[in-house]
């Protein structure tokens, strides 16, 4: 993945958790979210008509539905609740961030992908950087804290999201794919809009809030994300999730004043390194099916030039 690609994706990415704080804040989540998936699919779909990018169809629709439904609609509606009822924006990022390695466990169980040992550690790491991220909370909290719940819930609809696109819409355009998915996204966000209240707290910041979130992450970030994985595979892109924390803990700083604790900052550390393992192992097992894949044809070609060989020299008999 070029350079440029994997910085823009990090950083607008990480630039939606601190957002989405200041959302929360200002008003309902699911109003919120409503809003968000609204405008950025409208965007997205003028984009995509003013670019005549083909739409997809047939059963290629109902993939992208499904992958809507996983990536935009449980993500964003869990971690949004998580934000309202306490979640730091880091917090989030931690346990988002653990997407490598659940994609990683998916990808093996419904792609056939091996783990290996480094992404067998790389799991392993992943549990306790998460664990250590959540460590203040779950000792605060008797019983089971519902913020963890959501982040975890919200974790799953990315990871299996990310894998099932890269399966059944590795090829649909990125501006019709991301415009659909805000556009199923935006029924299941309405339908709990309706079953909450509908409440604003700050007119100015909410307005801020959802321009910046509607322009920045769900239209750029995401078109970003999901174009990335077209070209680049779930697990070359969701390796940016070992530092997608680090740059939203220091957004979260500098907008919302939010330091994260030790736990966190161990967690931030531990999930780093869980993600690169995690790479690491899927390159490693890349490099070797590439060898394994070019081996006979070099046994052949081999074979072939051993067939064509000429003598330099005059038989043996007449050099006496």
């Amino acid at each position: 993945m070029p350079l440029t690609t994997a910085s823009a994706v990090t950083f607008f990415y990480a630039l939606g958790y601190p957002i989405g704080v200041l959302a929360v804040t200002a008003m309902a989540p699911m109003a919120a979210l409503v809003l968000r998936f609204a405008l950025a699919a409208t965007i997205l779909a003028v984009w995509a008509v003013v670019a005549k990018a083909p739409w997809p169809r047939g059963a290629q629709l109902g993939h992208v539905v499904v992958v809507g439904l996983l990536i935009q609609a449980v993500q964003f509606c869990c971690c949004y609740e998580a934000f309202q009822l306490g979640s730091p924006a880091v917090l989030c990022a931690v346990v988002i961030a653990m997407n490598p390695v659940a994609t990683a466990i998916m990808a093996a169980v419904f792609l056939g992908e091996p783990l290996g040992r480094q992404r067998v550690a790389a799991l392993a790491l992943g549990v306790v950087a998460v664990l250590a991220a959540c460590a203040r909370r779950l000792t605060c909290t008797h019983g089971l804290d519902p913020v963890i719940v959501l982040l975890g819930v919200a974790l799953l609809g990315l990871s299996a999201g990310g894998v099932y696109q890269q399966r059944f819409c590795a090829g649909v355009d990125f501006r019709t794919m991301s415009a659909m998915q805000n556009a199923v996204a935006l029924i299941p966000a309405a339908v709990l809009a309706l079953l909450t209240p509908f409440t604003v707290h700050d007119v100015r910041q909410a307005a801020i809030a959802i321009g910046g979130m509607v322009l920045l992450n769900a239209t750029l970030a995401v078109s970003l994300y999901v174009r990335a994985i077209n070209a680049h595979g779930a697990a070359a892109v969701a390796m940016l999730f070992a530092v997608i924390p680090a740059v939203a803990g220091l957004m979260s700083w500098l907008i919302l004043g939010q330091r994260p604790d030790v736990g966190v900052g161990v967690g931030l550390v531990l999930g780093g390194l869980a993600c690169w393992l995690s790479g690491r192992g899927a390159r490693a097992r890349r490099t070797a099916a590439a060898n394994a894949g070019r081996r006979p044809e070099l046994m052949a070609a081999a074979s072939a030039d051993q067939r064509m060989e000429v003598p330099c020299g005059p038989p043996s008999s007449v050099r006496g």
